[in-house]
Parts: C-alpha cells; structure tokens; sequence
C-alpha cells in the first residue's frame, strides 16, 4: 500500500524527532504559570483520590464517601482553571471562519469583542454566584455527601470566575494595545481599497 504524495515525508526510529513548537504565549502581568500549576495540582488530586479509592474499594468492598464529591468539586474547580488559561492565552472557543477571516484590525476587532463579552459574562456569574455563597452561609448548607458547609465548595465560584474575567480584560486590553501598532494602516488601506 502507498501513500499519497501529500502525506509527507515518514518518520522512522533512526529519524531524528521533529522540534517542539516554540511557546506562543503572550506576555501577561500576572503569569500564566498560576494556571498552569493549579491545573498540575488539581489532576494530582484527582489521580490520587481516585487511586486510592479503587484501592480501599479492591481490599475492603467499600469506599471513602467524601471522594465523589471532593472529585465533583475539583473537576469544576478544573474546569475554571484551564478556563482562565484558555481566555488569557486567547485559545477560547470561536468559530474560526469569522475570526480569522479578514484584515488584522478586524480580527483584533472581534478579538477584543469576544474577550469583552467573555469579561461581561464571567463578572456577572462571580457577581450572581457571590449571592449563591451568602445563601449558603445564611441558611447553614451543607454538602449532601458529607455534611461540611456547602460554601467550603461554592466561595471558590466568583473567585475564579473574577479570575476569568480578570484574564478577559487582560486580553482585551493586549489586543487595544496592539490596535495601535504598525501595519494597521496598512490594513486600513487595504480595507479602504477593496471598498
């Protein structure tokens, strides 16, 4: 069987490994390594809350009762982290037919759209989900699993969500700068002549 001439050249054991891609990160007032440890840490958790459980659940025919719900709490807690990373390394979900179509102002454009709504939407979750903690405070909540109060799980809600939508401006802001930088005339003629 042959393959296509397109597929490129293939790779044995003796051919040298193809260099890592270069880090594209930008540069950010408060580093990305935050995430990236949290994300570290919180898999780590993960992985050795769930280890350990199959382990007492192997030899004894039980299970801890707090570790599905301590997994559910920091899967989301996960979620929230990479969120962060993703909106401040600009990796968030879009659809890349319209963002990357056009000139660079525009994509700057739409770049610095979406990272405001993603601020808006993340500053009205930290703000709806800060009167979730109150209720829970108030009214004595507990976990249904192990009954510790139920803001332990829910104060980490608007932190992280502030977080996001801290990032946000971030990146919002990056793209302003960058709206000013040379080659923008250039687009703006071009958009000018194609009109």
């Amino acid at each position: 069987m042959s393959l296509p001439p397109e597929s490129g050249p293939l790779l044995d054991a003796a051919s040298p490994a193809p260099e890592p891609l270069p880090s594209t990160d930008e540069a950010t007032r408060v580093p990305l390594r935050i995430e990236d440890w949290l994300t570290v840490v919180v898999m780590a958790l993960l992985a050795l809350i769930t280890f350990a459980n199959v382990l007492v659940r192997y030899f004894t025919d039980q299970s801890f009762a707090w570790t599905e719900e301590f997994s559910v709490f920091l899967m989301i807690v996960l979620s929230l982290v990479a969120g962060s990373a993703a909106v401040a390394r600009d990796r968030h979900i879009r659809i890349e037919y319209f963002a990357e179509a056009g000139s660079m102002a525009r994509r700057r454009r739409l770049a610095q759209f979406g990272a405001l709504m993603v601020a808006l939407l993340f500053g009205l979750i930290a703000v709806l989900s800060t009167r979730l903690v109150w209720d829970d405070i108030e009214f004595g909540e507990t976990s249904p699993g192990i009954g510790v109060p139920q803001w332990w799980y829910t104060v980490w809600l608007p932190v992280l969500s502030t977080a996001i939508a801290l990032r946000a401006l971030g990146l919002f802001a990056r793209r302003g700068r960058q709206a000013g930088a040379p080659g923008d005339a250039d687009d703006a003629d071009r958009e000018g002549g194609a009109a």
